[in-house]
């Protein structure tokens, strides 16, 4: 029945589609199984809610080959120059349905997710992540088993295709049988979404429920999410009262009396000190990587030992799972957005950051990136928010002695920052810097001989050779006259994984915080509940500065243990963290309540709490509303008088991120 008209080529195609899906579904569930509990009962809905996006997934797929077969007239389907293009068309697609089989495996070990937004940057701008790839996995071989695989297979259905292409038929019986493969892909765009796969609170379930290309095309539509269509809200005049009442500390008041006007005078008793800052982000450094929070591989011994002698935060968390969600936390002070970061947004331009603060205090203000800056937007949003970029290209032949698909070595981009420091000194400018690593990244290559385990191993060498280059560039800076008068902070820009059972497994967003200066710091443990967006405030109070503030961090020193909080998300889902609570708004407008365990990640659902689920909407709706009516803008903290405002020119397109 199947292949009595041209159509059987779509039923051909269908069924190895739904071959493929179901296989790469088994083998990303077998490595999975660790981490799922599985019941017969959870397995039919994985396999079941998995067959039905599927479906939907190869309706939207075939539906171009649908329409060619609808149209073409006999004349030319079934000519002899026909034939080879339509063989050459199967065994494309065949190649390709294996392949994106193969990708999405190596895709969830990375992220221990299916397809997501990160594949969508990933397909944008392919230099480093190609080079990425080439250096990770053996591309050639690789290739080589797929079309191996897909030639098999197109031999064996070559067969039927021969039988399908001598049919004859009329436009009328073609429209008559092809109509309902042009109608079907068009019900599930109103009534079908992700949440669908929602099946279990397991997010691993929820994953493999899913179809990785469904989950591709998804995340490329809902690059942003509008926060106040999806997600609880409230009105306007509340939401601010309570923002504000959650914003306001011991030495702050209002700038106005703008409803609308977080804008605090932030007053700071004694004298101003002029300190330098370096700020080191260092990539996906999770806290259970360091001895200092109980790791026993010995990682990371140099800072280890400086987290004995600077303020250790205990307590720490990661607003994000990516680079730019860390960056936008340091040096923006703002809980997360839905969607992608505010440094991958169009308008980002003249924000209120800490680059301005310092600018305007007369520090020298770097973003310094050992790899191109046009990599997530960075050298854009950091140019117009208070920073001059310092990135790859700006490294001469003599100043790299190693460099990998992300950047070069963290021992270069250390030196450099050293020669840009020094440069400030001679010109007696105190120096303000965010420094980006890159060496704890896939494909976890450095140079050979600094530590005892070989380059490109895997992530522990990694982390540990990013501990070395961290030790060497202190040590180096002890040579320097500016030592003594400078404050670093090393702090992750995320996790090294985000993955967990849970729907936001607050566990996995620990991150350490080490703020070192001997010469001006005492050292300390600070157990208080804090967050990335706290940084800033806190070391500006460090500073004794007094500066007029939009930020909604606070300086974690000043508050009473009972005053943390903190904010941890996904790309949907948002979370907000009060003792050892933690409420989730997701989209659709829903919310829950957990009660956690911070060290073993044990997660107990707890009754609807008003006030938890006011605070958590106050912080995110505010920022999204502050954010989308320009009213989070630089302008001067001298000239600033009323509501925020700001320009909002557009940008140049955006590039992809870790």
């Amino acid at each position: 029945m199947f292949f009595k008209s041209r159509f059987g080529i779509v039923y051909l195609f269908f069924s190895f589609f739904l071959t493929v899906s179901f296989a790469i579904r088994t083998v990303l569930l077998v490595k999975s199984l660790p981490m799922l509990d599985p019941t017969v009962w959870l397995l039919i809905k994985i396999y079941g809610t998995g067959l039905f996006y599927d479906a939907v997934t190869m309706l939207y797929f075939a539906l171009p080959f649908v329409l060619y077969l609808i149209l073409v007239p006999d004349k030319i389907y079934r000519s002899a120059i026909h034939k080879p293009v339509v063989y050459l068309i199967a065994f494309f697609t065949i190649y390709l349905l294996i392949f994106a089989g193969i990708a999405e495996y190596f895709f969830f070990d990375e992220f221990n997710v299916r397809f997501n937004f990160i594949a969508i940057d990933y397909l944008i701008y392919t230099t480093e992540v190609v080079k990425n790839i080439r250096e990770s996995y053996p591309v050639t071989m690789l290739l080589s088993v797929i079309a191996i695989l897909s030639l098999m297979l197109f031999l064996y259905s070559r067969k039927w295709l021969d039988r399908l292409l001598k049919i004859e038929s009329s436009l009328k019986q073609r429209v008559k049988k092809g109509i309902i493969f042009v109608i079907l892909p068009f019900l599930p765009l109103a009534s079908v979404d992700l949440s669908l796969s929602a099946i279990s609170a397991n997010t691993y379930a929820n994953e493999l429920s899913g179809n990785g290309i469904y989950d591709l095309f998804a995340a490329f539509r809902h690059n942003q999410i509008d926060y106040d269509q999806f997600y609880a809200t409230m009105d306007t005049g509340a939401l601010f009262r309570k923002l504000k009442g959650l914003l306001g500390e011991r030495n702050s008041a209002f700038a106005t009396n703008d409803a609308l006007d977080i804008s605090r005078n932030i007053k700071n008793t004694g004298e101003e000190k002029r300190l330098n800052v370096a700020v080191i982000v260092v990539e996906s450094l999770s806290a259970e990587f360091l001895g200092t929070f109980g790791n026993g591989e010995h990682l990371t011994p140099k800072l280890d030992a400086l987290a004995q002698k600077g303020l250790l935060f205990t307590n720490m968390y990661a607003t994000g799972t990516r680079t730019v969600r860390g960056l936008e936390a340091v040096t923006l002070s703002i809980p997360p957005t839905p969607g992608t970061s505010v440094i991958k947004r169009p308008h980002n331009e003249d924000m209120f950051s800490w680059g301005f603060i310092m600018r305007e205090k007369g520090y020298d203000t770097k973003f310094i990136y050992g790899g191109y800056g046009y990599f997530d937007n960075m050298n854009y949003f950091f140019s117009h928010n208070g920073f001059t970029a310092v990135d790859r290209t700006d490294f001469s032949k003599g100043e790299t002695i190693f460099e990998n698909a992300w950047g070069v070595s963290d021992e270069d981009l250390f030196n450099k920052s050293i020669a840009v420091f020094n440069k400030s000194y001679k010109n007696s400018t105190p120096f303000f810097a965010v420094i980006m690593t890159t060496s704890n990244h896939r494909p976890y290559t450095y140079p050979e001989g600094r530590i005892d385990i070989p380059s490109h191993t895997g992530r522990n060498g990694a982390v540990k050779y990013t501990d070395y280059a961290i030790g060497k560039f202190i040590n180096d800076a002890k040579k320097e006259p500016w030592f003594n008068d400078t404050i670093f902070i090393i702090v992750a820009d995320h996790c090294a994984s985000s993955a967990g059972k849970t729907k936001l497994p607050v566990e996995k967003y620990r991150i350490p915080l080490l703020i070192y200066s001997p010469a001006h710091i005492k050292p300390m443990r600070i157990d208080k509940l804090a967050s990335q967006i706290d940084i800033a405030p806190t070391v500006l109070g460090l500073l004794n500065f007094s500066y007029r503030s939009s930020f909604f961090g606070k300086d974690i020193l000043r508050i009473s243990p009972d005053q943390g909080r903190a904010f941890i998300s996904t790309y949907e889902k948002l979370g907000y963290i009060k003792d050892n609570r933690l409420e989730i708004l997701d989209v659709k407008k829903t919310a829950g309540l957990y009660h956690f365990d911070r060290f073993t990640g044990k997660v107990e659902e707890l009754p609807d709490s008003k006030d938890m689920l006011d605070e958590a909407v106050s912080y995110y709706q505010g920022s999204s509303y502050l954010y989308k009516h320009n009213l989070n803008r630089w302008t001067g903290n001298d000239q600033r008088s009323g509501r925020l405002t700001g320009r909002t020119n557009a940008r140049p397109s955006v590039s992809p991120g870790r």
